[in-house]
């Protein structure tokens, strides 16, 4: 297995720079096992977002995409937790894939509830408790 950053992700998603989206292209698509740090998805959220105006629905769906790939692991959580948090985030309002992400990992490992000032934050199906 290998790994990716934000950067190949991006270019292999919105295609440019053309050198540098067909060479993601390869990697991505090639015969290596893919793993993408959980970090990166948020990251690659944010970029999205900000720097491409990607609308919310089409960057929580371009995560699922990502991650329901066969050749693709998400690294330090348990894939059918993002699958999970993912999925379960389309029906938000506002920016939930962050959100989601944190509720699959303190799921996964278990470290629950999770103590937030976020009273919003139980949408996400995990048990939460303010300080």
């Amino acid at each position: 297995m290998i790994s990716v950053d934000t950067s190949v992700l991006v270019r292999y998603l919105v295609g440019t720079p053309v050198d540098q989206a067909r060479r993601a292209a390869r990697l991505i698509d090639g015969p290596e096992r893919i793993g993408i740090p959980v970090v990166v998805l948020v990251e690659l959220a944010h970029v999205l977002r900000t720097q491409y105006d990607v609308a919310r629905d089409d960057i929580l769906e371009t995560a699922l995409q990502l991650v329901t790939r066969e050749d693709v692991e998400v690294l330090g959580v348990p894939k059918d937790h993002v699958l999970d948090a993912l999925s379960r985030a389309r029906g938000l309002p506002g920016r939930p894939l962050a959100d989601a992400l944190i509720a699959a990992t303190v799921l996964a490992e278990r470290a629950l509830p999770l103590y937030t000032f976020d009273r919003g934050f139980g949408r996400h199906g995990i048990p939460v408790q303010s300080p």
